[in-house]
């Protein structure tokens, strides 16, 4: 039975696998440690990118619209 796990943990997907949940692990209690205001001011980050996100839509949709109509004419134009 711990054959398996043996040969597991010997390989190089065994290692990676471990070093993975020790960094998992570390990031868990590193993120426990965080102050009041390291929490509020990542939380009005998030507020900011957020409503600049918010933004960025209509911008991000009339360049997708616009490259669309210019392929459009393009194909209409070259039949002509």
């Amino acid at each position: 039975m711990f054959d398996k796990v043996k040969k597991v943990a010997g390989s190089v997907t065994g290692k990676i696998g471990a070093v993975v949940g020790l960094c998992v692990a570390a990031a868990q209690s590193a993120h426990a440690a965080l102050s009041a205001e390291i929490g509020t001011g990542l939380t009005l980050i998030q507020t900011d990118a957020l409503a600049l996100v918010d933004l960025v839509w209509p911008v991000v949709a009339a360049l997708t619209a616009a490259f669309i109509m210019f392929k459009i004419f393009k194909r209409g134009a070259n039949k002509i």
